[in-house]
C-alpha cells in the first residue's frame, strides 16, 4: 500500500504561507496609513516631489507654501491644513 504524505503536508505549506501573508499584509496597513498629495503646504525647498516647471522633484520648491509644489500628508487632511498662505489643496494652485 503506497501512501502520498506529500499532498498534505503542501496543502498545510500553503495555508500557512497565505496567512502569514494576510497578517504581514494587515500590519503593513496599521504601520504605514493611506497617504495623498496635499498641495501648497510645503515650506521652500521641503517639498516631495515636483515643483512645476523647471523643477526636478524632492526640495526643488523655491518659496513657502508654493501652490505647485506638494507634499505628502496622511489622507484626509489635506484641505483641513491651513497655512499662512491659505488650506491645502488636492490640486496644484495657480
Amino acid at each position: 500500500m503506497s501512501h502520498n504524505y506529500a499532498a498534505p503536508a503542501l496543502t498545510a505549506l500553503l495555508v500557512s504561507a497565505i496567512s502569514s501573508g494576510a497578517i504581514a499584509a494587515s500590519g503593513n496597513a496599521a504601520t504605514h496609513p493611506a497617504m495623498e498629495k496635499c498641495f501648497g503646504v510645503a515650506k521652500a525647498g521641503k517639498n516631495d516631489c515636483k515643483a512645476g516647471p523647471g523643477t526636478s522633484c524632492a526640495g526643488a520648491s523655491a518659496r513657502d507654501y508654493q501652490g505647485n509644489a506638494w507634499k505628502l500628508v496622511r489622507a484626509g487632511t489635506c484641505l483641513q491644513t491651513r497655512t499662512p498662505a491659505g488650506f491645502g489643496s488636492l490640486t496644484p494652485k495657480v
